[in-house]
């Protein structure tokens, strides 16, 4: 039973072990994919990006082989790659991890082990993904101001009716200093008093504009 975890490469490398390994590698991703995406909207060339990877990563290790020049070159390459990328969710770049590990286990021959480990690995990754934890309940909420108004204790009594708690995380002028957008993470006392909390916003800021967001999209970045 335990043979099946050995490595199926021999000295020389052949076209039926590669093959298989890269099978086994299209695999990972495949999986890799599908577990990425539950209850997670992702999109369409993320998901591709996450059924490549694996077989690239296992081509490229499989080309180095022990060569020290090419390993170099490879680590620059893969070095670009990274200062190239823009910064991601958490859940995404574990999800990068975990294909680029079974594409490093794949091009070492434990084809057994790399899926082994990606089933696993999305196993608990769709069983977290189903539990509520470390839930973000904040919003972010944007307040058009003009410059004569004296912001920092203007909205108090609406925050005191309307939410549990309320933090000012953002200043900036905006149309020639003629204007301040504010930015609050603030959490309601009732989600559907949305509309009263902002149109009591409204009154105290001149109609200017008033957004508000969920605050989680960018809380889970790295």
């Amino acid at each position: 039973m335990s043979a099946i975890f050995n490595s199926i490469l021999a000295e020389e490398f052949t076209i039926q072990t590669y093959l298989i390994c890269i099978a086994a590698a299209f695999a990972c991703g495949i999986i890799s994919a599908f577990a990425a995406s539950y209850k997670t909207h992702v999109s369409k060339s993320f998901m591709v990006s996450l059924i490549l990877l694996p077989a690239i990563v296992a081509t490229v290790i499989y080309m180095v082989n022990g060569n020290v020049g090419t390993g170099v070159a490879v680590m620059g390459a893969f070095s670009l790659v990274r200062f190239r990328s823009v910064a991601g969710k958490a859940k995404d770049i574990a999800s990068l991890f975990m294909a680029m590990t079974a594409g490093l286990a794949c091009a070492s021959g434990y084809v057994a082990i790399a899926v082994l480990f990606t089933l696993i690995v999305c196993a608990v990754m769709m069983i977290l993904g189903g539990i509520p934890m470390g839930e973000d309940k904040n919003m972010l909420l944007t307040i058009t101001v003009p410059e004569s108004l004296h912001f920092n204790e203007e909205f108090n009594e609406v925050f005191d009716r309307y939410t549990k708690s309320h933090q000012m995380i953002e200043t900036k002028t905006s149309n020639m200093g003629s204007l301040y957008k504010l930015k609050y993470k603030v959490q309601m006392n009732d989600a559907s008093q949305v509309k009263e909390f902002i149109d009591d916003l409204r009154i105290r800021n001149g109609n200017l504009e008033i957004s508000m967001a969920g605050a989680g999209s960018s809380g889970d970045e790295l």
